[in-house]
């Protein structure tokens, strides 16, 4: 070890024999190996919350958190064993020390009059830090939140709902007038809407709900200025048709969330119970309980009662008379209404059946369907009426059950704010309501919240057992609970940048979001940890050359190794963190799919790895100086911390 630090911190380097080069490699594999280890374990430790995601956030970010890990591995595993070799074979001869670098002078020029001014100002220093981390607590509380951060899938589905007993003409008429209106925005280029459900059972639209999917332009065909956030805008405003609700979403988000929550918007409100009526009267009261709530869009409550139906009813006591059945007056029902197979035809390997019913006119009113003949064997035909009640009746359109209940449903979409202070203050709104609902009656959140609540009780369970894990492996590192928690105490000032770079960013927290401060976590335990090494290192050769006691140790002293070990080490500090940045700051100027999400990752990576350099160069030798100064005297000596430890 003395031949190391002997060539480590003496100024000017000789040309090595063999024997004392391969015997420097070793001495550095030995000191390097555990750090390298040890903060390998930190950042995949960090990356624990990552890895116990569920649902489509853990399908999203988990492949992240893999390849991180791995590559960690790989690369642990080769600076120990391939690069002491690679250093063998190449660095020979006269190597030039860190001082005739002209970056890195300049660099040492820099830092080390701002680093004794902080040593010299140092409660002031802290005091500044303090003050920095209030201000970042405070931002972070007014930060808005939600689940996942909007992915702009270069399109439109624009979501309509009319009235459930809309008939089939009508609504193909308002599906041909929406389209048509929306083809005239100068930005989109194509519009393909559909009413009802398509020839799939996993299709449980009704006939009043219409789909259209709304393709637009490329982004530099678009009027100047505009955005998609516009483009919505100018087509709800076109589209207001009485007795239509618009609604507005993407189509493979949509997909999803029908398929997670069976909410087809970003926020649904589930109401359960055991009778559709009032389950219908509940959900007009939360309706308008949300009516001109601030950030609440496409707000409607979906429609459970008030479909129409044509009862047919065979008249038991007259159809005897003209020696009909139930089935005979059914039979006609069928093939009049609904159509009768009459054979199948055979094309090749594909089958397909042939129909036949009533034309339109004979079938497209009640009248009509009265007047329908019924042939029977003695008195010829006679029309259905005779034999059949025929009428309108009220009904549900559509019978929704979960949990083994009864179903309705209010809808809305978040726009122009964030998720989880519009859906605050909507559930601030309904808790009156909630305490006065009907026994057995009662109602749940859906959709983009019941994701986003899922996601923070994950991290919420898992953040503090990582912080448990991380602190366990510093101890082990250091052999010291002091130098753990002097590495530790880093993590809450890194976090401060990141804050401040969200905040005016104008991010919403999520799950993204969250994920960038996981992976900021770990890197800054690691510069942390990287710099409290070079400390300790500094204060064993101080300990060499001047003993450790308070009778030859000075302040000056102590201060001048602290200054010697964290400025003789700057460029392996910044080169960590500058091949972190040189690598993230790109992807600010991102564009196109996926930068929705790679974005809030960046963010809060970005300006928390400045804030850690900033406090892991200036502020850790302070803090470090500080704990050395107490050791000094209240035992009467300073804690040395083995290297290779």
């Amino acid at each position: 070890m003395k031949i190391l630090f002997k060539r480590i911190f003496k100024k000017e380097h000789d040309p090595l024999p063999p024997e004392e080069r391969m015997k420097l490699i070793e001495d550095s594999s030995k000191l390097v190996g555990p750090g390298v280890f040890y903060s390998t374990l930190i950042v995949i430790a960090s990356f624990l919350p990552v890895f116990l995601l569920t649902g489509m956030e853990g399908k999203l970010f988990s492949p992240l958190a893999w390849t991180k890990s791995f590559i960690l591995i790989v690369d642990a595993f080769l600076a120990i064993t391939l690069t002491p070799v690679l250093i063998s074979f190449l660095l020979k001869g006269k190597l030039r020390p860190e001082n005739k670098n002209p970056i890195n002078r300049k660099l040492e020029s820099i830092y080390t009059p701002i680093l004794t001014f902080c040593l010299k100002w140092r409660k002031s220093v802290l005091a500044v830090n303090i003050v920095a981390l209030l201000i970042g607590g405070l931002m972070f509380t007014r930060l808005g939140s939600e689940f996942m951060p909007p992915l702009d899938e270069g399109s439109i589905l624009f979501m309509p709902v009319t009235l459930p007993d809309v008939s089939n003409s009508e609504v193909k008429r308002i599906l041909q007038v929406q389209d048509k209106l929306i083809k005239s925005i100068p930005e989109v280029t194509h519009v393909l809407g559909k009413a009802g459900r398509a020839n799939t059972a996993t299709d449980n639209s009704p006939i009043s709900m219409i789909e259209t999917i709304v393709l637009l332009k490329p982004h530099n065909e678009w009027r100047d200025g505009k955005t998609k956030g516009d483009i919505i805008t100018e087509i709800n405003n076109k589209l207001q048709i009485p007795g239509v609700t618009n609604g507005f979403t993407q189509p493979i988000i949509n997909r999803i969330n029908m398929l997670s929550t069976g909410i087809r918007t970003d926020v649904g409100i589930k109401i359960y119970g055991a009778s559709l009526d009032t389950i219908d009267i509940l959900s007009q009261k939360i309706k308008k309980a949300l009516e001109g709530t601030e950030g609440v869009k496409d707000l409607f409550a979906e429609p459970i009662t008030g479909g129409k139906y044509i009862d047919i009813v065979a008249k038991r006591e007259v159809i005897g008379r003209y020696g009909l059945s139930v089935d005979d007056v059914n039979s006609v029902v069928e093939a009049a209404i609904g159509g009768m197979i009459l054979t199948t035809t055979i094309e090749g390997r594909e089958r397909f059946s042939v129909n036949a019913r009533y034309a339109q006119e004979y079938r497209n009113s009640l009248e009509a369907l009265k007047k329908l003949q019924v042939q029977t064997m003695d008195f010829g035909p006679i029309p259905l009426e005779t034999v059949a009640d025929i009428k309108i009746s009220d009904g549900p359109p559509m019978i929704n059950s979960e949990n083994a209940m009864l179903r309705g449903s209010v809808l809305f979409n978040v726009r122009g704010r964030d998720l989880g202070s519009t859906v605050q203050e909507a559930q601030d709104k309904l808790n009156a309501m909630i305490t006065k609902m009907p026994k057995g009656y009662y109602m749940e959140w859906s959709g983009q919240w019941e994701n986003q609540i899922r996601a923070n009780k994950t991290l919420g369970m898992i953040l503090p057992l990582v912080v448990i894990i991380i602190f366990l492996i510093l101890y082990f590192t250091y052999r010291s609970m002091k130098e753990a928690f002097i590495t530790m105490i880093t993590v809450p000032f890194a976090l401060i940048g990141g804050i401040f770079m969200v905040y005016f960013y104008d991010i919403n927290l999520s799950v993204a979001v969250a994920v960038g401060f996981i992976a900021l976590f770990g890197l800054a335990i690691e510069t942390a940890m990287l710099i409290t090494i070079y400390l300790n290192e500094a204060m064993i050769k101080m300990v060499e050359k001047h003993g450790n006691s308070r009778e030859t140790l000075t302040e000056e002293i102590l201060r001048d190794y602290i200054i010697f070990g964290s400025a003789k080490r700057l460029r392996p500090k910044l080169m960590t963190v500058s091949v972190a940045l040189f690598g993230l700051i790109p992807i600010l100027w991102s564009t196109g799919t996926g930068a929705d999400v790679m974005i809030p990752i960046t963010v809060p990576l970005i300006g928390g790895t400045i804030t850690s350099t900033i406090y892991v160069l200036l502020v850790t030798p302070v803090v470090f100086e500080m704990t050395k100064l107490r050791e000094l005297r209240t035992k009467g000596k300073i804690e040395i911390i083995d290297a290779k430890h």
